[in-house]
Order: structure tokens, then sequence, then C-alpha cells
């Protein structure tokens, strides 16, 4: 017997359940990903180890103690010290902080300047494409390592010339990424609607291009991130990163290096596989975010 004032077919049913919106199935699909799971939990756990353990683990990571100069891991000193008494353990938090500070801002940096430069040249199209785009061959011929060296050597940056310099000469990939989308998405009927109202160029990059190329700027932010991670480290390693008393896990490996032949394994292992597991784990989110975005893998 029906209810009063419900019509026969109306209405949902009280036993079914509400349909899973977009953003639902998206991190139900990332979370059966167990490897970037597994990535955002390693890069979690740095985060907090970075930028929350030097609260709770105090040290002076400014003067130098030369009475304990190169000391084994022990219950004081857990990693050890280096060669001018730092404790291993603070220099590894203070050197994450730096590194993953200077990763983070300059992949985003790369990103979103890779992104408006790729959006604009699809869309333009045209000889604006063309020369646009020629200009993205000529920089990734060069590689970024070498231009990166070149302006350290000269330049001698901290950390915020660091994020500008990775910034600039790491937003070509990107810029090709959303290049390939925008010339997919600038034919659509919503953008042809658009202009057709007297919608501007601006307007539909930024209200229409942009949001439906987010999941292919997500993917390629957490590569960018990686790299910019790997870069600090490389120039760093050769002595062209943050200067003494500041460092990172690079320098903390090149300060490093000598020592392992004396038997002081404390002073390279430690920030080595830091840097292996973080950039090892951004890449594993990268991978998940794009089988999770991966319209092919739905089902």
């Amino acid at each position: 017997m029906l209810q009063p004032g419900r019509a026969l077919g109306t209405g949902p049913s009280p036993q079914s359940p509400a349909a899973p919106t977009g953003t639902r199935l998206a991190v139900r699909r990332f979370a059966r990903n167990r490897l970037a799971v597994a990535g955002l939990v390693v890069v979690v756990l740095f985060v907090l180890f970075c930028f929350v353990g030097p609260f709770l683990y105090r040290t002076d990571q400014m003067h130098t103690a030369l009475s304990e100069v190169n000391l084994p891991p022990s219950l004081r000193h857990p990693l050890g010290t280096d060669a001018v008494g730092h404790d291993e353990l603070g220099r590894l938090m203070y050197g994450g902080k730096v590194s993953l500070l200077v990763g983070l801002a300059a992949g985003l940096l790369a990103t979103v300047i890779g992104t408006l430069w790729g959006a604009v040249a699809g869309y333009a199209g045209g000889w604006v494409d063309a020369v646009m785009m020629r200009v993205v061959d000529a920089g990734i011929a060069i590689p970024a390592l070498f231009i990166l060296l070149v302006i350290s050597a000269i330049l001698t940056p901290g950390v915020p010339g660091l994020v500008l310099i990775l910034g600039i000469v790491s937003w070509l990939v990107p810029s090709r990424l959303v290049r390939a989308e925008t010339l997919t998405l600038k034919n659509r009927d919503y953008v042809h609607t658009l202009r057709a109202i007297g919608g501007t160029h601006t307007r539909a990059i930024t209200r229409h291009i942009l949001p439906n190329t987010v999941s292919t700027i997500a993917v390629a932010a957490t590569f960018q991130v990686a790299d910019a991670i790997l870069l600090v480290a490389y120039v760093s390693y050769l002595g062209l990163g943050v200067q003494p008393p500041a460092t990172d896990w690079g320098g903390m490996l090149s300060a490093g290096l000598t020592a392992v032949y004396s038997g002081h394994w404390w002073l390279i292992l430690p920030p080595g596989l830091a840097v292996i597991l973080v950039v090892c784990a951004f890449n594993a989110i990268g991978d998940g975010l794009r089988d999770t975005f991966d319209v092919r893998g739905r089902g």
C-alpha cells in the first residue's frame, strides 16, 4: 500500500545508497594503489620529521663544537656528529627542511609557469603556438642540470634564489603536457559557446581550460617536486647550493663523503637514504595520481 503523498516510482529508495561523487571515486581509486599510499605516508612522515622534529629534538646547528667532532652514534647523539660537532640527527632535520621547502616551492613554481605557458600556447594556436613551443624545444635541448650549475656558480644563491632558478629551468615539461590537453579542450562545445556569447580568451582559459587539466597538472607537479629535490641535492653536493651554516641533504652528502673513507658511515647513509626515500615517494604518488585520473583505467 502506497504511503500518502508519494507517487508510484518516485522518491529515493531507503535501501539504495547515495551514488559516490567523482572525488570519492578518485580517493577510492588512489587508496587501492598501495604503492602510492605508501609514498604519501612516507612524505607525511618526513614533513613531520623535518618541521615538527626540531621542536622536540633541539640541537645547535649554528655553532661548532670541536670537542664532539665525528662522534659515533650514541644515546646522546643517535646519529653521531659531523666534522664540526653538529648533531647529525638535528642536521638531518634542518637539511630536510631546506630540501623539502626548495623542492616543493620550486616544483610548484615550475608547474605554474609551465601550465600558463602551455595553456596560452595551445589555446592561441597558429604562429603564437609555434613560436612559444620552439622556445620550449630549445630549452629542453639544453640539460636543466647544466643551466642550473652555470647559474649557481655565478650567483651562489640562497634558498629563495634556488627556488627561482629551479622554477625557471624546470617548467618546460609541464608546459608541453598542458599544451597537449589544451589543444583538445579548446575545441569542445562549451568553449565555442563561451566565445559565441562574447566571453573573453582569458575567461575561456581560466574558467574552462585550466580546470579541466587539473589531473595533468597534479601529476606533473608531483614529478616536478621529485626532480627539484634531486636537482637541489646535485647542486649542493657540488658545493653550489645553500652556504654554511645552512645545509640540505645534498650538502650533507658532500660534507660526509670524505669521512666515509675513515669509517664514519653515519655522515652519508642517513641523508642518502632520505633523498632516495622522498624522491621515490613523490614518484609513487605521481604514478598513483596518473592511474587515478586515467580514464582508460576506470571501470
